[in-house]
């Protein structure tokens, strides 16, 4: 990342280079002004920035930052559907110009590719996934559509490490769909899983190594997730021996690669466990402050030392410190609470 100190480290998987700040929060929300970004240290939340002066026109559904930490892009109801503007350590800079071709509908999930040259948006109207170039400049002329469309609304959008997939989660079957990526846009759809998540996508995942893909969805087991490879999804792994409680609204890998944490719809509104080669381990014990509400969305921090869940309810946001044994105590709200339900949150380094 662009300017950020970095730290290496080992684990089973291998050697993993984490940045180690100065870090920085948002979140995508209910009510004006439908974003909000905060420091973020080993104290938790700082002072919250200055709202960009140019707002998300409703409700924010999900943020994501560029790769460099250079760009936010926030996706929300309302045209044009996503905004995005300059990032600094001063906060929103002014808002880069509507992409030429806008999503057909709301913006509810957004991802910038690995390399910071390609944003997507998953929408709730066909295509349901609008793709653009990115660059300083902001958003290039849209990508041609897929040639085999998503099935229903998108929900969440991913691109896999290598930026050489993007993934959809979304409304009707097979849930989840993915796609070759290139610098030219969307190429061939992957086979569907032989498994098919059970209920609508929403949230999509790929591990830090992209040899897993995760999908958060309605109805038990609430999360699917298959080894991925450039052939595509292979055998969908066992589920959790613990289930998450409700639908999974969001799903995350730490940047270890070690973990995965599931927000979603019931008490306790997040579970998290050990990951491996082999899937899911045992359940970590639960955050012995909960959420408030139900889990929306969840992100690690790019050091993987803390977890963020956005939330339904006052304070709309709860992170906790992480480590090899899990939940940590929770952090102190920040001073100026977001708005409303957190429904995306995303971390970045400068």
């Amino acid at each position: 990342m662009s300017g950020a100190l970095l730290a290496v480290f080992q684990n089973q998987r291998g050697f993993v280079t984490v940045p180690s700040g100065p870090f920085f929060v948002a979140t995508a929300h209910f009510t004006s002004p439908n974003v909000s970004a905060y420091p973020w240290s080993a104290s938790g939340f700082g002072t919250k920035f200055s709202n960009p002066s140019t707002l998300p026109t409703a409700t924010g559904n999900d943020v994501a930052f560029s790769p460099a930490g250079t760009e936010i892009a926030v996706g929300h109801t309302s045209s044009p559907y996503v905004s995005a503007y300059p990032w600094s350590e001063s906060g929103f800079g002014t808002k880069f110009s509507n992409p030429g071709t806008l999503p057909t509908g709301n913006g509810n999930a957004v991802a910038f590719s690995p390399a910071g040259t390609g944003i997507g948006i998953a929408h709730n109207s066909s295509p349901y996934l609008a793709a653009y170039p990115w660059s300083a400049s902001g958003f290039g002329t849209k990508f041609s559509n897929p040639s085999t469309l998503p099935t229903g609304t998108g929900n969440g959008v991913a691109f896999s490490p290598a930026g050489t997939e993007i993934a959809i989660g979304h409304t009707t079957s097979p849930y989840v769909s993915a796609y070759s990526w290139s610098a030219s846009g969307f190429g061939a759809k992957f086979a569907n899983p032989g498994t098919l998540p059970t209920f609508t996508g929403d949230g999509v995942a790929f591990s830090p190594t992209g040899t897993e893909i995760a999908i958060g969805h309605n109805l038990t087991p609430f999360v699917s997730a298959y080894p991925w490879s450039a052939s595509g999804f292979g055998t969908k792994f066992s589920n959790p021996s613990t289930l998450p409680t409700g639908d999974g609204n969001g799903v995350a890998f730490s940047p270890a690669g070690t973990e995965i944490g599931i927000a979603h719809a019931a008490y306790p509104y997040v579970s998290a466990y050990p990951w491996s080669a082999s899937g899911f381990g045992t359940k970590f014990s639960n955050p012995s402050t909960l959420p408030a509400g139900i889990g929306a969305s969840i992100a690690f921090d790019p050091a993987g030392a803390a977890i963020l869940v956005g939330h339904q309810s006052s304070p709309y946001l709860a992170a906790y410190p992480w480590s090899a044994s899990g939940f940590g105590v929770k952090f102190a709200n920040p001073s100026t609470l977001p708005t409303g339900t957190c429904q995306g949150v995303a971390f970045t380094a400068l």
